[in-house]
């Protein structure tokens, strides 16, 4: 199994934004403006990313 990752970077605030949409973030581990994670490339993580896709920057495709 390939242990491919993704570098997602928190741009945007989360505040005033859907549940479902916060939850995903938080989820990605995401807690602040400017917050990085580097996560393992699964459909799961894409999914909550691509949610998300208009709060968050993605560095490692």
């Amino acid at each position: 199994m390939s242990n491919k990752t993704v570098r997602v970077k928190l741009m945007k605030s989360t505040s005033g934004r859907l549940k479902k949409h916060q939850a995903c973030v938080r989820g990605l581990g995401l807690r602040r403006i400017g917050h990085e994670r580097e996560l393992i490339d699964t459909p799961s993580v894409r999914g909550m990313i691509d949610k998300v896709s208009y709060l968050v920057q993605i560095q490692g495709e």
